[in-house]
């Protein structure tokens, strides 16, 4: 087990194209790290470049205190688990699972051994005879993690692990990784899409865009406080409301209403600038007719979220949501108005979060 440290980290590819770009980096030892960001931010190309599938341009991979740049993957020390899983077709589960310690020449009957060990920590000692054409997803999963967990690497890198399990599935296949690594304590590097994963799993966290980490914080530091607008829009089920604001001395003018200054940006504002205020569904409240310290509209739209439901006012031609209990949803229609949270409400200057 070892920390991970990126230093100055670059990829460029051939014809310019800059997938990673001056990365610096540090996953401490033990750590449960997820890489979060759209399609084609790099997120996958900074996991294969810790690998070493992909090498770097520029800048260094350090793993556990050594330099690993110039080593090839098999030096590196540590185990990936890819989004199809790379299992064998024509091996069976134990073959599959024990395939690195052949490649390590380990003797036969002590890599069997070992594959037998952790199979039956993962709940596969029924399955060891059977081909990955005859086991479910889950099952598959399960098979790919064992195989990472035989070599004993110092690092388990992850590429969207999730991603070809249905939707029940995925919810316990999480819960169990998170629960594995942490009984493991081994560093992971965890790539994801999915915001819920990441949020759910994640010990912390990295937003990236266009080869860029955007911001680093804790599943909560990166929900609740967003750097900066970009990450605002990305992160959360229900997207942040964005919002143009001009500042009028303790308030905020916001699409013809008027709100208070939020608590976290209280006299670090400019009389007359513009702005961006930011305040997610989640922390606001709805209340029928007209609210002087909200913003007020018709109701357009009632999502049924399960426990609650989204509600979409048209506030002067922008769109506002707030999230409101079950039972508590207004009527299409109807007039009346979202109330942030003033300790929950933020604000954007030039794109970046304003606060002390």
């Amino acid at each position: 087990m070892a920390a991970i440290e990126l230093r100055g980290l670059t990829k460029v590819y051939p014809g310019g194209v800059k997938a990673l770009d001056s990365l610096d980096l540090t996953v401490p030892d033990g750590e449960f790290f997820a890489l979060l960001g759209p399609s084609g931010c790099g997120k996958t190309t900074l996991l294969r470049t810790i690998a070493g599938l992909e090498v770097a341009t520029g800048g260094a991979v350090v793993i556990g205190g050594r330099d690993v740049t110039s080593v090839q993957p098999g030096g590196r020390d540590v185990a990936m688990v890819f989004q199809d899983y790379a299992l064998f077709p024509h091996m069976d589960v134990t073959d599959n699972i024990a395939y690195p310690l052949r490649i390590r020449k380990v003797p036969k009957d002590d890599r069997r051994a070992k594959a037998t060990e952790v199979a039956a920590r993962l709940g596969l000692e029924q399955l060891m005879d059977r081909r990955p054409g005859q086991l479910s997803g889950g099952q598959q999963q399960r098979v790919a993690l064992a195989r990472v967990m035989a070599t004993q690497a110092q690092a388990f890198l992850f590429d969207e692990p999730l991603s070809n399990l249905d939707a029940r599935l995925r919810l316990e296949a999480r819960t169990f990784l998170k629960k594995l690594q942490r009984e493991l304590g081994v560093t992971t590097v965890f790539v994801t899409h999915d915001q819920a994963e990441a949020l759910a799993m994640a010990d912390r966290m990295a937003i990236m865009e266009a080869g860029l980490i955007r911001q680093i914080g804790t599943p909560s530091e990166v929900f609740q406080r967003p750097a900066n607008t970009f990450v605002a829009g990305f992160i959360g089920s229900t997207p942040m409301n964005l919002l143009d604001a001009v500042c009028r001395g303790d308030t905020l003018e916001v699409a013809g209403c008027k709100v208070p200054v939020p608590a976290s940006a209280e006299g670090l504002l400019v009389d007359g600038e513009k702005l961006v205020y930011g305040v997610r569904p989640e922390y606001t409240s709805y209340r029928a007719g007209t609210v002087e310290d909200g913003l007020t509209g018709s109701v357009v739209i009632l999502e049924n979220l399960g426990a609650s439901h989204l509600v979409t006012l048209d506030v002067g031609g922008v769109v506002v949501q707030a999230v409101v209990p079950e039972g508590h949803e207004p009527a299409l229609g109807e007039q009346g108005a979202v109330v942030p949270r003033r300790d929950r409400a933020l604000v954007y200057r030039d794109g970046e979060l304003v606060a002390a």
